[in-house]
């Protein structure tokens, strides 16, 4: 299934904060959103989520979500939305017990994402037993449960400190190379955004517009930290947000 956001223009009272978008979301793909503070991001994906409709355009669902699908879109979360007193198991089965499937199919799907999450050995382990990265992994083996068609990312790893995020971006690269799926990723950090984006949105400053699509060629598993190919792509993505990274900083300070 592939998303399709056509003419989107959206405003809160007499505020714009986006302006006649026109984007494709193809099946398969991780699409990286960035811009400068206040551009209408995570307000993007919740019109593609469906919580927030647009004030003039169409936001598309086009084709069939993929077979075993039980909720075509599904979020992953900066703060991990954790219930405290369920264990990583209860909370990945959390997602799962209003479908209708017995008790050895939610096992069989429970058992399949903890593994892809490398979270077997701490199916019993509750939230507050778990490092900020682990519980991450939770929320994102919770959203790969329901076999969404999209996955909606806002700011995944920006909550976690620097090595927890590369080990992150890692397993996140794994997961797609063994079983490639679609995400829409917003982020401010652009070194997450080329190491993770097949292609890369970046939006103007509010009213946020697209300026650049970013499409990279180079195959996820194959992205490295430090790849002078990536630093180059991160050195043209902050030069087109510059100046209106500032100054959204400064009318954001004067608000």
């Amino acid at each position: 299934m592939d998303l399709r956001l056509a003419g989107v223009s959206h405003t809160y009272g007499e505020t714009e904060v986006l302006r006649d978008i026109n984007l494709d979301i193809p099946s398969g793909q991780i699409v990286c959103i960035v811009g400068p503070s206040g551009c209408g991001k995570s307000t993007l994906l919740r019109m593609l989520g469906g919580l927030e409709q647009p004030t003039s355009g169409e936001v598309l669902q086009l084709g069939t979500p993929p077979a075993g699908c039980l909720n075509p879109l599904t979020y992953v979360f900066q703060d991990f939305a954790l219930l405290p007193w369920r264990s990583v198991r209860g909370n990945v089965a959390l997602v799962l017990e209003d479908h209708g499937l017995d008790a050895a199919a939610r096992a069989r799907i429970i058992d399949d994402v903890l593994a892809r999450t490398k979270l077997t050995e701490f199916a019993d382990a509750l939230p507050k037993q778990l490092s900020g990265g682990m519980k991450q992994r939770v929320a994102i083996a919770r959203a790969l449960a329901v076999n969404p068609a999209v996955m909606l990312m806002d700011e995944p790893l920006s909550a976690l400190d620097s090595q927890t995020r590369e080990l992150l971006m890692d397993d996140l690269i794994s997961l797609w190379t063994r079983q490639p799926f679609t995400a829409v990723y917003v982020t401010h950090n652009l070194a997450e955004a080329v190491r993770l984006g097949h292609r890369i949105v970046v939006l103007s400053r509010r009213p946020g517009q697209i300026r650049e699509v970013v499409e990279l060629t180079t195959p996820l598993a194959e992205r490295a930290y430090g790849d002078a190919a990536l630093e180059a792509q991160q050195q043209h993505l902050w030069g087109l947000m510059r100046e209106e990274a500032a100054a959204a900083d400064a009318e954001l300070i004067h608000v």
